[in-house]
């Protein structure tokens, strides 16, 4: 059964960091690019980091970087988006997807987490 376990997630002050978590299993995780999406309601999921198989490149949205940091323990099959610096704005509930390109895209998706919901006050 493939899954892709979120965790992490919470509430926190500007400012202030988290890190996210997202556990992998079921699928040959190796083969495959990791991101992160985030969506708030009313508004589409939109991209914020990707990372290649063993964590060579990443690409990161233009309103997170410098902020977040995206990266992949291969052993553990799980992918960490470590955010500094949030900011009210970054408030979404946060998915991380397994996908066959190293793009910023939804179209080359195959698996989805379930997401967990980060929240920054002001």
């Amino acid at each position: 059964q493939v899954q892709l376990v979120e965790s992490g997630g919470g509430l926190v002050q500007t400012g202030g960091s988290l890190t996210l978590s997202c556990a992998a299993s079921g699928f040959a995780f190796s083969n495959y690019v990791m991101r992160w999406f985030r969506q708030t309601p009313g508004k589409e999921r939109e991209f914020v980091a990707v990372i290649s198989q063993g964590g060579r490149n990443t690409f990161y949205a233009d309103s997170v970087q410098g902020r977040f940091t995206i990266s992949v323990d291969a052993a553990k099959k799980t992918v960490y988006l470590q955010m500094n610096s949030l900011k009210p704005e970054d408030t979404a509930i946060y998915f991380c997807a397994a996908g066959v390109s190293f793009s910023d895209t939804q179209k080359t998706i195959v698996y989805w987490g379930q997401g967990t919901q980060v929240t920054v006050s002001s």
